[in-house]
């Protein structure tokens, strides 16, 4: 007995019917993010605007904008920066065990017990940054002090451990969920067939992915990073309670005098703040904004570009 399927043709106009109400959902809900992110910007800009011309106590004792402005700035840079500089080689090793060297018996657990650290809140991150890591940490600054002062990252003294590389530290295991994640899944979409011709004309297990995973996933890479520093410019919490901040510009990462983070300064000013101190405050949340518009949009931009090399 032979059985047939039937498939429902295309009405006379083209698409069917669902196809045109998953598109219209799908659209729709593409205009609602864009509305959503451009009346954010509506209202920093209309918010942060009167601030430019804050100076002395309008501007937290500063002469202008700027100068309140920067030294923030080039903290949530630094916190950022150094953040990724430790996560990413981390999270992408972690992510070559799981997909491509662990048994699959060891790499599901694995692999969920990182993605569960993406549901760890960040106060929690914040309590244990400073209650354990910091007072844990401190030994190993006053060995960088010792050893290594005569460079400007460990100039010192190193008197505690809330400092900005604390902070970093901190970042960078909430960023490490993230870049896991994504590097896991886009290492697993590696056609098998070109891992299979490496190894059979002889490559080692590194030399294969080496020549067939990481150029198929560069730009799904790019993509990771640029989320989890998404993730470090946006902390707000965790970085507050870690760091013993100053609002300086110093690149000694281990001094007690340390720079703070945009994201930071707001959530433990915002409560006191009135006048045009709100003001102040809005606009340096602009800044952020677009310094974290700018990095997506950067991110984009090379996982493009190496979308079209490849």
């Amino acid at each position: 007995m032979s059985t047939t399927t039937t498939v429902a043709e295309a009405p006379p106009g083209g698409r069917r019917r669902g196809d045109s109400i998953f598109a219209g959902l799908a659209t729709g809900a593409g205009l609602v993010i864009m509305l959503a992110l451009a009346g954010v910007a509506i209202f920093l800009i209309i918010e942060g605007v009167p601030a430019i011309s804050a100076s002395g106590e309008q501007a937290y004792g500063k002469d202008n904008i700027v100068v309140y402005v920067w030294p923030l700035l080039f903290g949530t840079l630094l916190a950022a920066v150094i953040a990724l500089l430790i996560a990413t080689p981390l999270a992408v090793g972690v992510a070559l065990v799981i997909s491509h060297y662990a048994p699959r018996k060891v790499a599901r657990p694995l692999a969920y017990l990182i993605d569960l650290l993406a549901a760890v809140p960040s106060v929690v991150y914040g309590l244990w940054g400073r209650a354990v890591l910091a007072p844990a940490i401190l030994p190993v600054y006053v060995w960088l002090a010792d050893n290594l002062g005569w460079l400007p990252f460990f100039d010192g003294p190193a008197q505690t451990g809330r400092t900005i590389l604390t902070a970093a530290i901190v970042l960078a295991v909430m960023a490490l969920p993230i870049i896991t994640a994504i590097c896991r899944e886009v290492f697993l979409q590696t056609p098998r067939i070109h891992e299979e011709a490496a190894l059979a004309l002889g490559a080692t297990r590194w030399e294969m992915i080496r020549m067939t995973v990481f150029p198929y996933a560069r730009s799904g890479v790019i993509s990771a990073v640029m989320l989890g520093l998404g993730r470090a410019l946006g902390e707000t919490m965790a970085v507050a309670m870690v760091l013993s901040a100053s609002g300086i510009i110093t690149f000694d990462l281990i001094s007690a005098e340390n720079p703070s983070t945009i994201a930071a300064n707001i959530a433990l000013n915002f409560g006191n703040a009135s006048g045009t101190k709100i003001n102040v405050l809005i606009f340096s949340g602009l800044v952020l904004f677009v310094v974290s518009f700018a990095v997506n949009f950067l991110g984009r931009w090379i996982a493009a570009r190496g979308q079209i090399k490849a």
